[in-house]
């Protein structure tokens, strides 16, 4: 049997706790993994992808209301949500249907997984975390739809979770006219999020 000095020692896996630590006015950091991660300080496209995709689905943000105004959901930008002890994130939006959270409340951490989230990427590094890690980790807490808002490729990658994770639906470009689940009801405008006006 090994004695205590010579076993490996176990790595800290940080909870909400630790994040608590940051002093609140620089706390832009998520736990992946169980690792504190910083995330990068947005740039100017990065701010506008996350406004206009926000505007965009501002008709699903509210009650229903027929169909030019659906409705039906909570569209917040940057919620820390705690999916488990070692695990909470902030992505740039998430949603919630309004029939699994009937009102939001100031709760923090939301400790509800939500419906639907997004990440804006704009550069390699969040290009691999958002297309990697925090795909395998909204997966593996059954976030049922994953947005991807690429700044430098103008692409919007819409997911879904099946059995085998998740599966793309539609990879679509500025120039296109596209019903992304779960936002199906009406057709949206790709090239708002990338600043174009809308139609």
């Amino acid at each position: 049997m090994a004695s205590a000095s010579t076993q490996t020692p176990q790595a800290h896996l940080a909870t909400f706790s630790d994040l608590l630590l940051i002093p609140e006015d620089q706390r832009r950091h998520e736990i992946l993994d169980g690792e504190i991660v910083q995330k990068a300080l947005p740039r100017l496209g990065h701010c506008s992808a996350q406004n206009r995709t926000g505007r965009l689905l501002g008709k699903f943000d509210r009650k229903p209301n027929g169909p030019t105004r659906p409705g039906g959901w909570w569209i917040v930008s940057e919620p820390t949500i705690r999916l488990s002890m070692h695990e909470i994130v902030q992505p740039d939006l998430a949603g919630w249907r309004r029939d699994r959270l009937p009102v939001l409340t100031n709760e923090y951490p939301v400790e509800l997984r939500p419906d639907w989230v997004c990440e804006i990427m704009a550069d390699g590094d969040a290009r691999r975390r958002d297309g990697l890690q925090k795909r395998r980790i909204y997966a593996d807490h059954g976030v049922p739809f994953y947005w991807l808002v690429d700044t430098e490729r103008e692409l919007l990658t819409v997911l879904t979770l099946t059995e085998r994770g998740y599966v793309e639906l539609l990879s679509a470009s500025r120039t296109d006219r596209v019903r992304a689940a779960p936002f199906d009801l009406i057709e949206l405008q790709v090239g708002v999020l990338f600043g174009d006006d809308e139609d």
